[in-house]
């Protein structure tokens, strides 16, 4: 019997589904989300992608899933009713924040409201100083006050962080032991378990997120565990982290801020597999699905990570120096840049008469107008099917059938307003989704001083492949490479990922006055904890790796940066390589080195990956879900350098080795591939679709 690893994505439009076998078969289900209960188009595409199969449950080995339930909880604030006890002196460091904004000289701007309103977050005098030692005991009386208020104020959940508990958690534990006692029930974040580092705004933000989405996502898993029980479907189920490795359902329930960027990890964990299977090079992931667009870049094999995040603040584009928007979560996350702009991207006129596109989806209810559910709001879905770059008829395999006159005549009737034709209506639309798709693409390339030319894109996505030629030609992309699946690509990616803990602990030190001993003892303990977490998954040591990286500032800097530890025990030899590698980080990151600077180390990380007895990736993919090629040709729009084009559509399977010069259309049964003229495009012996360029001629 084939066994099969499953892989389920929620976005935005779809819920994604891939049934991955241990021979490299993948049968693939694409169906539109539910968003009053995600869980139920999961165990509706599943249920059914098995029928379709004749797949049996027991034949299913392992469950990932990437989902945006967490994310949508802190933007939608549909999460619980939350109450913080903190430090006397330090109830309003919520509502101070950080003295920054995404839009310097926007007046309009204001910091997204706290989590915890000011009534619900309670002081309590007690004093640990920042070397450890005990400046004034716990008032253990006040705390069981506060439990008493929060019993009367019927709070959900209760967040605890207490100024320099990341040196001393005890009383941290004392506090949350007497909660617990006084309120069976109500779950508690403590934030020296949580996160033990220094800053007690983002300590604070962290713990309060976490307690503030926790009861939703422990709902969420509970339900879906059962739904997946229902099918008969008995292995444990796994969630996606922001750091890119999986772990178990109930740890990321106790713990939702760690997959806060669930699945927008994948597709970067999924790219830089294909990557290193295939020796593409560097590349620069794109990945576009119904409501947003999101860039990485991967070098080496590696994607960059990031040491917090923010959410609910609006696009996120990975810089250090552009935040403030949102609610900082102090947690790993692949780094990644991501605006709000996708296939159900709604188009609009400003205020001042000109088209605008997004940030507002019309997700999967009531969608974009041609699904024929109720949208009304032109997309760029709808844009794309007036252009002739999707199906007229159907699209995912034929489940979905489109109404094109009805998104023509929303594309006219915007035209109308605009003054000018239903083709140049349209071609905006689909260049402004462009515009502003490069914010993402520049923000993690060319603004971060890397020339995006030398890089290879990788574009997945429902509608990443629509796009990604006309993108690549805007930044110099000479190469654009399509995966098997990647309309479906993020589930996908999901299992491709390894099971993985990251265990994080303060050790504020400065450099050249640490204490070696001391370092290397903290360092192992940070080790063995790691190691058990992944002892207790069923990894036995020879199955584990563990990587080391340290948080690192020049003394009086704010900013830090993590800089990896090559083994344990560490040596003064180390140190010094440690010294000079900050130096360089800090130069590629922020544009200067500050020799002879003193530097402060702030954290210690370690990452446990445990390794599977089988590949991750199998040696090539199969699909059993083609693309059907039924319409030889149909005219498609390129602007007005080419016009109206009678193009070819294609099925990938009726591709070779073979460069076919486009124009030309790639149906599948996930996504469609937009060959652009002056393009050709090949299959690869790994079935990924290879689209090039020649480089423009020098001026």
């Amino acid at each position: 019997m084939n066994a099969f690893r499953l892989g389920v994505d929620i976005g935005g439009t779809f819920t994604d589904i891939v049934l991955l076998g241990a021979d490299g078969t993948m049968h693939t289900k694409k169906v539109l989300s539910t968003p009053h209960d995600y869980s139920e188009a999961i165990e509706n595409g599943i249920r059914s992608l098995m029928h379709e199969t004749d797949i049996l449950a027991s034949s299913i080995r392992e469950v990932v899933h990437g989902t945006t339930v967490a994310t949508n909880a802190i933007i939608e604030r549909t999460g619980v009713r939350v109450a913080l006890i903190t430090t006397k002196g330090f109830r309003d460091v919520l509502e101070i924040a950080r003295f920054r904004a995404p839009r310097l000289y926007d007046v309009s701007f204001r910091k997204p409201p706290p989590l915890v309103e000011r009534k619900l977050r309670f002081e309590v005098a007690e004093r640990i100083a920042a070397d450890g030692s005990l400046v004034l005991p716990l008032d253990e009386a006040a705390v069981v006050d506060i439990t008493n208020r929060c019993a009367t104020l019927e709070v959900d959940a209760i967040a605890v962080c207490l100024i320099n508990a990341y040196v001393d958690g005890r009383h941290e534990e004392a506090v949350a032991s007497i909660v617990r006692d006084h309120l069976p029930g109500v779950p508690v974040t403590v934030s020296s378990e949580l996160v033990p580092q220094i800053q007690e705004y983002e300590r604070t933000s962290t713990a309060v997120i976490n307690a503030y989405i926790r009861p939703v996502v422990e709902r969420y898993t509970s339900a879906l565990e059962a739904r997946l029980q229902q099918l008969g479907i008995k292995v444990p189920l796994n969630i996606m982290q922001s750091n890119g490795g999986v772990l178990s359902a109930s740890t990321a329930a106790r713990k939702p801020i760690f997959i806060i960027e669930s699945g927008p990890a994948a597709g970067v964990v999924g790219a830089a597999r294909i990557g290193q299977r295939n020796g593409l090079g560097d590349i620069l992931a794109f990945d576009m699905g119904g409501t947003t667009a999101k860039a990485s870049i991967i070098v080496d094999g590696e994607f960059g990570m990031t040491t917090e995040t923010e959410v609910g603040g609006g696009e996120s584009l990975g810089h250090r120096m552009v935040r403030g928007g949102g609610y900082v979560v102090q947690a790993p996350t692949v780094d990644i840049a991501e605006v709000g702009a996708g296939g159900g991207s709604i188009a609009w006129i400003d205020g001042g008469g000109a088209l605008q596109v997004g940030p507002r989806s019309a997700g999967a209810h009531p969608g974009p107008v041609c699904y024929g559910k109720g949208g009304t709001a032109p997309t760029v879905t709808d844009a794309n099917l007036i252009l002739g770059y999707l199906n007229p008829d159907t699209l995912v395999g034929g489940d979905l059938a489109l109404d094109r006159d009805s998104a023509e005549q929303a594309i006219q009737d915007l035209g109308t307003h605009l003054e000018q034709s239903e083709t140049d209506t349209a071609y905006g639309i689909h260049l402004i989704a462009n515009a502003r798709m490069m914010r993402a693409l520049s923000a993690v390339s060319s603004e971060r001083g890397l020339d995006p030319a030398r890089f290879a894109m990788l574009a997945f996505g429902g509608n990443g492949a629509v796009h990604a030629c006309a993108l690549a030609e805007s930044l110099g992309i000479l190469r654009v490479v399509v995966p098997p699946a990647a309309g479906l690509f993020s589930a996908l990616g999901l299992i491709f990922a390894d099971a993985a803990h990251q265990c994080i602990r303060g050790f504020y030190h400065r450099l050249d006055s640490i204490d070696l001993d001391a370092l290397n003892v903290e360092f192992n303990a940070i080790a063995n904890e790691a190691a058990g977490l992944l002892a207790a998954d069923g990894y036995v040591p020879d199955s584990q790796t563990l990587a080391y990286a340290v948080e690192v500032k020049y003394v009086g800097q704010n900013a830090a940066l993590s800089i990896p530890i090559a083994e344990l025990p560490i040596t003064p030899d180390q140190l010094t390589q440690l010294a000079e590698d900050f130096s360089r980080g800090h130069l590629a990151t922020f544009g200067y080195r500050s020799d002879g600077e003193g530097l402060q180390l702030v954290s210690l990380n370690v990452l446990a990956r445990g390794v599977s007895d089988t590949p991750r990736i199998p040696e090539r993919i199969s699909m059993q879900r083609e693309g059907t090629g039924a319409h030889p040709s149909r005219r498609a729009y390129f602007g007005a350098e080419h016009g109206w084009i009678e193009t070819r559509v294609l099925a990938r399977h009726e591709l070779s080795d073979s460069p076919q010069l486009g124009p030309a259309i790639v149906e599948e049964y996930d996504n469609t591939i937009v060959v652009r003229p002056g393009w050709t495009v090949q299959l690869d012996d790994w079935g990924n679709l290879e689209l090039s360029r020649d480089p423009e001629p020098a001026a």
